[in-house]
């Protein structure tokens, strides 16, 4: 029985994360990208979810802003469609011509809980059988909880860092200061739930997170990192 295009597309999509790092005056051309943009990705063919984002200083972490380093994030309804995109669309091409460095990492969906702009954007998950492990972890947060929100993060993302098995992780957002996201890449998933669950700050947050409900919205998901395309400071992102 043949597929509806609905079924196709779970069956088959993947997610995309690209980090592009701008110098000098590209850098300043990209700033305003955040929003002149957008309407480029919405009607690239197999693109069912994106987000643009920006990071902050320290690692991606901090209150202040990195007007150096950008995130776009894809959920495609294939992996052909997106190699197509990063190899052909002019909207990537103008981002690349810009930047001095990109990194493209491919990903099957694992597992995701809670909700990005009103729902769920992944779906085709896999089994994960061990390995590497990626993580997006995104939320919108409360007005009146900005500032008691940002009393903590910098203190856990910096003891992040800390911990075994970590082979990248950055703080990235689509705004700045209520709607924050990190993304982090662990040896395996052992590395991963030691830092969630045992980590004293991590443990804090979460218990923080219940008692106070800061969230207007929030996401969870898991990952496998199959391929990259381009490099990060020089090397290849999945072995850093």
């Amino acid at each position: 029985m043949a597929c509806s295009e609905n079924e196709y597309m779970l069956e088959n999509q993947i997610t995309t994360i690209t980090f592009f790092h701008f110098k000098g005056l590209h850098a300043i051309w990209m700033f305003p990208q955040m929003q002149l943009s957008l309407s480029g990705f919405k009607d690239i063919d197999g693109l069912s979810f994106f987000k643009l984002m920006g990071s902050g200083g320290k690692r991606g972490f901090s209150i202040l802003p990195n007007l150096n380093t950008y995130a776009f994030m894809g959920v495609w309804d294939s992996e052909a469609q997106a190699l197509n995109f990063f190899n052909h669309a002019k909207q990537f091409q103008k981002f690349t011509q810009h930047a001095n460095e990109h990194c493209t990492i491919l990903m099957h969906n694992v597992k995701a809980h809670g909700s990005w702009s009103g729902a769920n954007p992944f779906g085709n998950f896999q089994k994960y059988d061990g390995g590497l492990i990626a993580v997006i972890t995104r939320a919108t947060i409360k007005p009146k909880f900005i500032s008691k929100f940002w009393r903590y993060v910098p203190q856990v993302s910096d003891n992040i860092h800390e911990h075994d098995g970590l082979l990248f992780s950055i703080g990235i957002g689509e705004y700045p200061l209520m709607m924050q996201a990190t993304f982090s890449i662990w040896k395996d998933q052992a590395f991963m739930k030691a830092y969630a669950y045992k980590s004293p700050l991590h443990r804090e947050v979460i218990k923080k997170t219940r008692e106070l409900g800061w969230y207007q919205e929030e996401l969870f998901s898991n990952f496998i990192p199959y391929q990259t395309i381009g490099t990060w400071k020089g090397e290849n992102i999945l072995d850093l």
